[in-house]
Protein backbone atom coordinates (compact mmCIF):
# COMPACT_ATOMS: atom_id res chain seq x y z
CA UNK A 1 0.00 0.00 0.00
CA UNK A 2 1.51 3.26 -0.53
CA UNK A 3 2.31 5.66 2.12
CA UNK A 4 1.70 9.11 2.37
CA UNK A 5 4.45 11.54 0.85
CA UNK A 6 6.66 13.42 3.97
CA UNK A 7 6.03 16.70 4.50
CA UNK A 8 9.00 18.71 5.64
CA UNK A 9 9.12 21.70 7.64
CA UNK A 10 11.50 24.49 7.63
CA UNK A 11 10.22 25.98 10.62
CA UNK A 12 11.76 23.31 13.19
CA UNK A 13 13.94 26.11 14.93
CA UNK A 14 10.90 28.46 15.97
CA UNK A 15 9.04 26.86 19.09
CA UNK A 16 6.47 28.99 18.54
CA UNK A 17 5.40 27.98 14.75
CA UNK A 18 3.80 24.36 14.41
CA UNK A 19 5.62 22.40 13.09
CA UNK A 20 3.85 20.41 9.52
CA UNK A 21 3.79 16.12 8.85
CA UNK A 22 1.60 13.78 7.30
CA UNK A 23 -0.31 12.01 9.32
CA UNK A 24 -0.42 8.22 9.95
CA UNK A 25 -2.88 5.82 11.07
CA UNK A 26 -2.25 6.35 14.70
CA UNK A 27 -3.49 9.59 14.62
CA UNK A 28 -6.88 8.92 13.39
CA UNK A 29 -8.75 9.05 16.76
CA UNK A 30 -6.70 12.87 17.67
CA UNK A 31 -8.26 13.82 13.58
CA UNK A 32 -11.82 12.90 14.66
CA UNK A 33 -11.79 14.65 18.08
CA UNK A 34 -10.59 17.85 16.04
CA UNK A 35 -12.67 17.71 13.13
CA UNK A 36 -15.75 17.35 15.31
CA UNK A 37 -14.47 19.82 17.95
CA UNK A 38 -14.22 22.32 14.70
CA UNK A 39 -17.24 21.95 13.25
CA UNK A 40 -19.79 20.36 15.56
CA UNK A 41 -21.67 20.50 18.91
CA UNK A 42 -21.77 23.25 21.62
CA UNK A 43 -17.79 22.77 22.00
CA UNK A 44 -17.46 24.08 18.30
CA UNK A 45 -18.79 27.42 18.89
CA UNK A 46 -16.13 28.31 20.80
CA UNK A 47 -14.46 29.05 17.16
CA UNK A 48 -16.27 30.41 14.09
CA UNK A 49 -16.06 27.88 11.71
CA UNK A 50 -19.21 25.46 13.45
CA UNK A 51 -21.40 24.27 11.21
CA UNK A 52 -23.84 23.60 15.01
CA UNK A 53 -26.48 25.65 13.33
CA UNK A 54 -26.44 23.93 9.64
CA UNK A 55 -25.64 20.31 10.96
CA UNK A 56 -26.12 18.17 14.11
CA UNK A 57 -24.38 14.49 14.66
CA UNK A 58 -20.81 13.67 13.06
CA UNK A 59 -18.63 15.54 10.67
CA UNK A 60 -16.62 12.38 9.96
CA UNK A 61 -15.54 8.88 11.58
CA UNK A 62 -12.71 6.85 12.23
CA UNK A 63 -13.77 4.70 9.25
CA UNK A 64 -13.60 7.80 6.75
CA UNK A 65 -10.74 9.85 8.30
CA UNK A 66 -8.80 6.08 7.75
CA UNK A 67 -9.95 5.74 4.46
CA UNK A 68 -8.90 9.18 3.38
CA UNK A 69 -5.27 7.98 4.66
CA UNK A 70 -5.46 4.76 2.65
CA UNK A 71 -5.88 6.57 -0.54
CA UNK A 72 -3.12 6.86 -3.59
CA UNK A 73 -2.33 10.63 -4.20
CA UNK A 74 -4.03 11.17 -1.18
CA UNK A 75 -2.35 13.25 2.59
CA UNK A 76 -3.56 14.47 5.46
CA UNK A 77 -1.67 18.04 6.81
CA UNK A 78 -1.36 17.98 10.41
CA UNK A 79 0.08 20.89 12.22
CA UNK A 80 1.18 20.33 15.72
CA UNK A 81 3.59 22.23 18.43
CA UNK A 82 5.20 20.07 21.11
CA UNK A 83 3.39 16.86 20.17
CA UNK A 84 0.01 18.49 20.10
CA UNK A 85 -2.47 18.30 17.46
CA UNK A 86 -3.73 21.77 16.40
CA UNK A 87 -4.68 21.53 12.63
CA UNK A 88 -5.34 19.34 9.63
CA UNK A 89 -6.56 19.21 5.81
CA UNK A 90 -7.02 16.52 3.81
CA UNK A 91 -5.70 17.44 0.08
CA UNK A 92 -5.93 14.92 -2.61
CA UNK A 93 -4.49 14.76 -6.54
CA UNK A 94 -6.49 14.58 -8.43
CA UNK A 95 -5.69 15.37 -12.78
CA UNK A 96 -6.62 18.72 -12.78
CA UNK A 97 -6.31 20.47 -9.26
CA UNK A 98 -5.39 19.42 -5.90
CA UNK A 99 -8.94 18.91 -3.76
CA UNK A 100 -8.96 20.73 -0.35
CA UNK A 101 -10.22 19.46 2.82
CA UNK A 102 -11.31 18.07 6.20
CA UNK A 103 -10.06 21.56 6.91
CA UNK A 104 -9.95 21.52 10.91
CA UNK A 105 -8.45 24.31 13.17
CA UNK A 106 -8.63 23.66 17.16
CA UNK A 107 -11.87 26.04 18.01
CA UNK A 108 -9.78 28.25 20.91
CA UNK A 109 -7.17 28.70 18.25
CA UNK A 110 -9.36 29.98 15.06
CA UNK A 111 -8.42 33.08 14.60
CA UNK A 112 -4.81 33.58 15.17
CA UNK A 113 -3.15 33.18 11.51
CA UNK A 114 -2.83 29.20 12.33
CA UNK A 115 -5.58 28.13 9.63
CA UNK A 116 -3.54 30.46 7.06
CA UNK A 117 -0.43 29.03 7.19
CA UNK A 118 -2.16 25.73 7.24
CA UNK A 119 -3.53 26.69 3.91
CA UNK A 120 -0.91 27.85 2.58
CA UNK A 121 1.39 24.69 3.15
CA UNK A 122 -1.50 22.67 1.40
CA UNK A 123 -0.91 24.88 -1.32
CA UNK A 124 2.72 24.78 -1.17
CA UNK A 125 2.47 21.12 -1.21
CA UNK A 126 0.58 20.88 -4.17
CA UNK A 127 2.32 22.76 -5.93
CA UNK A 128 6.22 21.56 -5.29
CA UNK A 129 5.19 17.81 -4.21
CA UNK A 130 2.30 17.60 -7.23
CA UNK A 131 2.87 20.12 -9.66
CA UNK A 132 -0.40 21.11 -9.75
CA UNK A 133 -1.70 24.94 -10.38
CA UNK A 134 -4.71 24.96 -8.68
CA UNK A 135 -6.53 23.77 -6.25
CA UNK A 136 -10.36 23.22 -5.34
CA UNK A 137 -12.70 22.72 -2.88
CA UNK A 138 -16.42 22.68 -1.95
CA UNK A 139 -17.96 25.10 1.11
CA UNK A 140 -21.90 24.89 1.83
CA UNK A 141 -23.23 27.68 0.34
CA UNK A 142 -24.80 28.87 3.51
CA UNK A 143 -21.43 29.70 5.12
CA UNK A 144 -20.93 32.68 3.61
CA UNK A 145 -18.02 33.53 6.20
CA UNK A 146 -16.47 30.75 5.51
CA UNK A 147 -16.23 31.51 1.84
CA UNK A 148 -15.51 35.18 2.16
CA UNK A 149 -12.56 34.15 4.32
CA UNK A 150 -11.26 32.02 1.69
CA UNK A 151 -11.87 34.92 -0.63
CA UNK A 152 -9.42 37.01 0.80
CA UNK A 153 -7.10 34.37 0.34
CA UNK A 154 -7.57 34.20 -3.26
CA UNK A 155 -10.47 31.46 -3.80
CA UNK A 156 -13.09 32.03 -6.31
CA UNK A 157 -16.62 31.17 -6.20
CA UNK A 158 -17.22 29.30 -9.41
CA UNK A 159 -20.92 28.97 -9.18
CA UNK A 160 -21.38 24.90 -9.73
CA UNK A 161 -23.09 23.98 -6.67
CA UNK A 162 -23.17 20.05 -5.75
CA UNK A 163 -26.35 18.41 -3.70
CA UNK A 164 -25.99 18.05 0.29
CA UNK A 165 -25.85 14.42 0.68
CA UNK A 166 -29.67 14.22 2.13
CA UNK A 167 -30.36 10.73 4.43
CA UNK A 168 -26.82 10.13 4.62
CA UNK A 169 -25.86 10.36 8.16
CA UNK A 170 -21.97 10.04 7.86
CA UNK A 171 -22.43 13.27 6.75
CA UNK A 172 -24.32 14.91 9.48
CA UNK A 173 -27.99 15.43 10.29
CA UNK A 174 -29.13 18.37 8.06
CA UNK A 175 -31.20 20.95 10.33
CA UNK A 176 -32.63 22.76 7.21
CA UNK A 177 -33.39 21.62 3.92
CA UNK A 178 -31.54 23.90 1.37
CA UNK A 179 -28.15 23.42 1.75
CA UNK A 180 -25.60 22.37 -0.83
CA UNK A 181 -22.11 22.81 -1.65
CA UNK A 182 -20.35 25.63 -4.10
CA UNK A 183 -16.93 24.93 -5.77
CA UNK A 184 -14.29 27.08 -4.64
CA UNK A 185 -11.10 27.35 -6.95
CA UNK A 186 -7.89 29.26 -6.83
CA UNK A 187 -4.67 29.28 -9.26
CA UNK A 188 -1.85 28.26 -6.97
Amino acid sequence: MPTAPTVENADRSDDAEPTFRAAVPADVPSLVALVESAYRGEASRAGWTTEADLLAGQRTDADGVADVLARPDSVVLVAERAGELLACCHLERRPAAAYFGMFSVRPELQGGGLGRSVLARAELLARERWGLARMEMTVIEQRADLIAWYERRGYRRTGEYEPFPYGDERFGIPLRDDLRFERLVKTI
